[in-house]
């Protein structure tokens, strides 16, 4: 599609080198050829623009063999225009002014127009083949007569077409017509793989046999192995208990002698160690005894030291007691007779109230003192009767 922009009420085209360009204005050709670039107005011109690239086309369509089979045919039609000037006096290639797409639909008219021609030829050949035949020469067959009938097909020229080349993709029947071609070939390919597999588990058989041959030889030779390992290891088992008694034999009184001297080691260790013993004994029993005798000596006389200064504590402590006693005694002895000094001037009546005071001090604490009315009256009466 062609490139268009606009400029003050301008249009500039700008064509593809694949792309076959003409412009007419007013009716006259201004423009004609590939990748061409040009300002043009848009309401004098008429634009066209035709492809000359190398095009597919492919197509399917059905077609019926003589044996009234349908097959299905793939193919691919490659075509260009090879006279663009022709090609858009025939066909509708006009784009448009302002966005540079076709107006029409000229590439699917083409299209038809291959398709229904190489469709028209394919059905001729088939129709007069059998289903087998076209499956075996079918695509070489389609393709020779579609080229051959597009080649001479006149429209085509006329419309400034150009065939390059037809391809036949495949031929292929409806699928439960191609399922019942296949069941023959997949029989005997069944067949073969059935006798293959047979073979192969008479082979297996073959080989297992000789596979359980060898292992019962094999068998038979371990037991011989295995009844000479037993005798061999039975005349093993014979040397090893000779040659271990031997050898208990021999460590036995090794062991014997060696105990023998270790037992007159120890004997004499033994006494050595006694008599050691002994003097050491000797030895701290005499210095114990030393020391017994200096402790009790200096026990002796320090006991003496402490009875001398015991005493002497004594003697001075009775001395200050007595004499503390003998003070004591004359305080007191003052102190009566002062006190009968200056009680021997009171009265009676003093003297009662002292002594009711200091029996008081001398009575336990008394919160309070239930009085009587006949204690109160009693009271009372002798109060009166001492007035």
């Amino acid at each position: 599609m062609a490139d268009i922009t606009r400029r003050l009420g301008w249009r500039h085209l700008r064509g593809a080198p694949t792309a076959h360009v003409r412009h007419h204005r007013s009716g006259k050709l201004a423009h004609d050829g590939p990748g061409l670039s040009f300002w043009f107005r848009a309401l004098s011109a008429a634009l066209s623009e035709v492809p000359v690239d190398d095009r597919e086309l492919a197509m399917t369509f059905h077609a019926r063999t003589v044996d009234f089979q349908d097959v299905a045919v793939q193919a691919t039609v490659t075509y260009r225009i090879s006279d663009p000037a022709l090609a858009a006096a025939r066909l509708d290639f006009s784009i448009d002014p302002d966005t540079g797409a076709w107006r029409g639909a000229p590439l699917e008219q083409l299209g038809t127009l291959l398709t229904e021609t190489a469709q028209q030829h394919a059905l001729d050949v088939l129709a007069r083949t059998s289903l087998s035949s076209a499956l075996v020469d079918g695509v070489t067959a389609v393709r020779e007569r579609v080229a051959t009938g597009l080649a001479a097909e006149p429209r085509l020229p006329a419309t400034g077409i150009e065939v390059v080349a037809v391809r036949v993709v495949a031929l292929r029947p409806e699928p439960e017509v191609e399922r019942a071609l296949r069941t023959p070939a997949r029989e005997l390919i069944q067949q073969e793989a059935d006798r293959a597999t047979y073979e192969r588990r008479a082979v297996a058989v073959e080989r297992e046999r000789a596979i359980a041959e060898n292992e019962l030889a094999s068998k038979i030779e371990l037991a011989r192995r295995e009844e000479q390992l037993v005798e061999q290891r039975g005349t093993n088992t014979r040397r090893e208990a000779e040659e271990s008694a031997a050898a208990d034999k021999v460590r036995a009184e090794a062991e014997a002698t060696r105990t023998v001297r270790l037992a007159q080691a120890e004997a004499a260790r033994s006494v050595k160690l006694a008599e050691a013993e002994a003097a050491k004994q000797v030895q701290l029993g005499d210095a114990e005894a030393l020391r017994t005798e200096r402790l009790a000596q200096a026990e002796a006389v320090r006991m003496t030291r402490l009875s001398e200064a015991e005493a002497a504590r004594s003697v001075r402590l009775a001395r200050a007691e007595a004499e503390a006693a003998r003070e004591v005694g004359e305080a007191r002895a003052q102190a009566q007779a002062a006190w009968l000094r200056v009680h021997g001037d009171v009265d009676v009546a003093t003297l009662h109230a002292l002594t009711g005071t200091r029996l008081a001090e001398n009575l336990p604490h008394i919160d309070s003192v239930t009085i009587s009315p006949d204690v109160l009256t009693g009271l009372l009466a002798k109060l009166g009767a001492t007035e």
